[in-house]
């Protein structure tokens, strides 16, 4: 008896506890929902203030643009509340922060937020106007400042204003200006040829017993051919003109774009002045074709440029371009007293052995102005000598060629004089 009624009531105080439990749990958990209902509205009724509050700053800010005039001779009182009115809204997000420990985010404060920065100022901080920049900022915009202002121009403006021409023309060999004079019609040029020298009396008789063989009959056009060119002026309409003119430039000085039609840059290979056909009334375009087959022939390029660093010597120097035209007046001379007749009729053709007769000429002369130390001084007695050299001896010009170039061709030649051949100092293609 005294065990059932023990267990009895300890089955009986079990159901009593539970039950507490049970009723305990549920007013618990409505007191939280309560709590949390509570906290929610207490945010949504917050949340609608600030936007009201908001949507009474932006209305006071135009009602204040509209009535500027008159807002100034309100009270300073009148000022202040709307202030304090402006400043309520943050003031209660900040409480509101303080309160719940965490930062809202919802739509209501980010308008609020972007509505007080261009408004009104963070509590605490004093206008932005009285806010100084860091002096480093100072100084960049300082510095910023003094630059000038740089416009862009286009390349055509810019190579007239800097006296550079940027395009680049395709080089041009001697073959192809001679294919353009072959085609064009030369007769007006055709008339006023001379193409051998007018002899008469014993001048005449003595040039028959002893001179040079006549040039055979069907080499007669290709001479021809040769003395009209000499009358035929630089056209700066012509393509081919101009691009000899550019090939020649860009071949010894090394330039990889074209220069400008007229300028003092032609002093740097030689011409007289700002315009190169100032220098060829003498021979015409002969004078350029000829100077082209220089420097384009591979096989006489280290030579044309050798002659080129020689004439840019500070104490040897002298005009590059105008000597060359000098050589090629020799030719013309020589060709038309049938100097070249006997070495054109061996070989049976003409320009071929123009231009290596005007090779051999400025060679002779590049050989005695650099192993004579001649200066520019000398020049006119160097000239006399090479021409009444050449004219007496125009194969043994041509033969002096033929070794020079034949022993600068081997890889591993040992050259005579190699003192005088290694001689340092810059061209103006070196310089650039």
């Amino acid at each position: 008896m005294v065990q059932t009624e023990m267990v009895n009531q300890s089955e009986t105080e079990k159901t009593h506890i539970i039950d507490q439990s049970n009723l305990g749990t549920p007013g618990m958990s409505d007191q939280s929902d309560v709590g949390k209902t509570n906290s929610i509205d207490q945010l949504g009724i917050v949340t609608a203030e600030i936007s009201d509050q908001s949507d009474i700053v932006n209305t006071q800010a135009k009602q204040m643009v509209k009535n500027e005039p008159d807002a100034h001779n309100e009270p300073k009182d009148v000022w202040f509340l709307k202030e304090q009115k402006s400043d309520e809204p943050q003031r209660q997000q900040l409480q509101f922060e303080q309160n719940h420990g965490q930062q809202q985010t919802g739509p209501a404060y980010q308008v609020n937020g972007v509505l007080n920065l261009l408004t009104k100022n963070d509590v605490g901080v004093e206008n932005k106007s009285d806010i100084q920049p860091p002096a480093e900022l100072l100084q960049a915009q300082a510095e910023w400042d003094e630059l000038e202002t740089v416009e862009p121009v286009s390349s055509d403006i810019a190579g007239k204003d800097s006296g550079q021409d940027l395009n680049q023309s395709p080089l041009i060999s001697f073959n192809e200006v001679l294919a353009h004079f072959q085609r064009s019609d030369m007769s007006n040029y055709m008339k006023n040829i001379k193409p051998t020298q007018h002899r008469s009396g014993l001048a005449a008789f003595k040039h028959l017993l002893f001179g040079p063989p006549k040039m055979k009959k069907d080499l007669h056009e290709e001479r021809n051919l040769v003395f009209a060119i000499a009358h035929c002026s630089l056209d700066n309409n012509e393509m081919i003109h101009n691009r000899t003119l550019q090939s020649i430039y860009r071949r010894l000085t090394g330039s990889k774009f074209d220069c400008p039609r007229y300028g003092s840059h032609w002093e740097q290979i030689g011409f007289q002045g700002n315009d190169p056909a100032t220098d060829l009334r003498a021979t015409g375009f002969l004078g350029l074709m000829t100077l082209l087959y220089f420097a384009m022939d591979p096989t006489t390029l280290p030579l044309a440029r050798d002659i080129y660093k020689l004439s840019l010597h500070e104490e040897q120097n002298f005009p590059f371009s105008v000597m060359s035209i000098n050589m090629t007046r020799i030719v013309i001379q020589a060709l038309r007293e049938e100097t070249l007749s006997k070495e054109c009729n061996r070989r049976h053709q003409v320009f071929g052995v123009v231009n290596d007769f005007y090779v051999g000429v400025y060679l002779h002369l590049y050989q005695i102005w650099k192993k004579e130390h001649k200066t520019i001084k000398d020049s006119g007695f160097v000239l006399k000598d090479v021409e009444a050299f050449a004219k007496k001896n125009p194969r043994t010009i041509i033969r002096n060629l033929e070794v020079y170039l034949s022993e600068k061709s081997k890889p591993n030649c040992v050259r005579k004089n190699l003192s005088e051949d290694s001689m340092e100092f810059a061209g103006v293609h070196e310089l650039e």
